[in-house]
């Protein structure tokens, strides 16, 4: 292919390789697994300038979403539950991610088996929202899981 796109057809390649320097351009491979290979006149540093540009445009506009934290306690009254738990759905809702954590104070270390229901319990109610990365897991004090939005086509309804 020519610079402006129209197809040259079949050339050597001196005399592809000799067209692209008269242009001062480069001569790419596009295809070489094709017969005969297929090639193209460009400027190949402007080529890989725009691809890194609409790669970083991608990643931007990708909205990964923020994550959010919801903290609990392991004693959590159900009122309180209920208004942490529709903060959650919100977020969700705006496509973040929500880390629920729960942070053991004193004698709740005890009895962390009760942590482990709440966080559990909060995963289970949101379950036709979003769906949990993995198990919440313990790192020292705090119990944590990470909650991402369910894709739109498999959401429960």
């Amino acid at each position: 292919m020519d610079v402006d796109g129209s197809q040259v057809g079949v050339v050597p390649t001196r005399e592809a390789l000799l067209l692209a320097q008269q242009r001062g351009l480069d001569l790419v491979e596009i295809s070489p697994h094709a017969q005969p290979p297929v090639c193209r006149v460009m400027d190949y540093g402007k080529f890989k300038f725009e691809v890194a540009k609409k790669e970083k445009q991608a990643r931007k506009n990708s909205g990964g979403g923020k994550v959010k934290e919801v903290k609990f306690h392991a004693n959590v009254e159900e009122h309180d539950y209920q208004t942490k738990l529709r903060h959650i759905r919100d977020f969700i809702a705006e496509g973040n991610r929500v880390k629920v954590s729960l942070m053991f104070r004193g004698r709740e270390n005890a009895h962390q088996e009760l942590g482990y229901e709440v966080v559990k319990r909060v995963v289970n109610d949101c379950n036709d929202v979003a769906v949990a990365d993995r198990e919440p897991q313990k790192m020292g004090r705090f119990l944590s899981v990470l909650i991402n939005p369910r894709p739109a086509s498999s959401r429960k309804s």
